[in-house]
């Protein structure tokens, strides 16, 4: 088993706890793309898996969007390694996108499906909670998108329960900055899947203008994130609308 640096494992565990994440006997299902991020999470997840107090089973999905040169198939040998359930769905969606998006951008659109394929799966293969590897970064992102472009104080949840009323969903990461899954995933030579969408490299997203906006501000200010954190987290605080 890899280790992990507990600077690393501490945030998200005492994410985990703040927001009450996961409980006895609960079995969660991990979105992995293959990214750095969900694959951290993963081993994350696995080690607490066998040391926390609270027992949960643990699987995985992946979602092929099937766009030319993604190729998951790395992570097979990884999840048999770990001895961890890993559900492989192919699903047309970018060839969907083409014929139904309007008006919308294609990330947001393929990450509308993409989840709905994971509630599937959940749902299918008996699993009450969905884990998604957001972290810190990207909730921050996403604040700053909602006010300049919304109008409205508003983030990515820590935890919610979807409006069927099924399936939890939660995000470990919250409190893990996105330099630390990099460097973790580097470290333990994760079999890190680039990312090969087209839709990703056509032009500059407002995401990635907040992430230069961010990184900018935050060489001047050390502690932004640290201030930004406090200012977000009535914000992710349990809901039940879907998010």
């Amino acid at each position: 088993m890899l280790k992990i640096n507990k600077r690393l494992i501490r945030p998200a565990g005492r994410a985990i706890a703040d927001f009450d994440m996961i409980r006895e006997h609960d079995r969660v299902l991990l979105g992995v793309s293959g990214g750095k991020d969900s694959l951290s999470l993963l081993h994350i997840l696995y080690q607490l898996q066998r040391h926390a107090p609270i027992r949960f089973d643990l699987g995985a999905v992946t979602v092929d969007p099937m766009v030319e040169g993604f190729d998951p198939s790395r992570l097979r040998p990884h999840m048999e390694a770990l001895g961890i359930p890993w559900f492989y769905q192919r699903q047309p969606i970018l060839e969907r996108a083409m014929e139904h998006i309007n008006g919308d951008s294609y990330c947001s659109w393929c990450a509308r499906m993409k989840r709905g394929v994971m509630y599937a799966t959940a749902r299918r293969e008996g699993y009450n909670v969905l884990a998604l590897a957001q972290h810190l970064d990207d909730l921050a992102e996403s604040f700053l998108l909602s006010a300049f472009h919304g109008g409205r104080l508003k983030t990515m949840k820590a935890h919610y329960r979807i409006s069927a009323g099924d399936v939890r969903v939660i995000r470990p990461l919250v409190y893990v900055r996105e330099r630390q899954t990099r460097d973790f995933a580097a470290s333990a030579a994760l079999p890190v899947i680039a990312d090969s969408c087209p839709a990703c490299f056509s032009m500059p997203t407002q995401r990635q203008h907040m992430k230069m906006l961010l990184s900018a501000e935050e060489k001047q200010n050390p502690g932004l994130f640290k201030s930004l954190l406090a200012s977000m987290r009535p914000l992710m605080k349990v809901s039940t609308a879907d998010n």
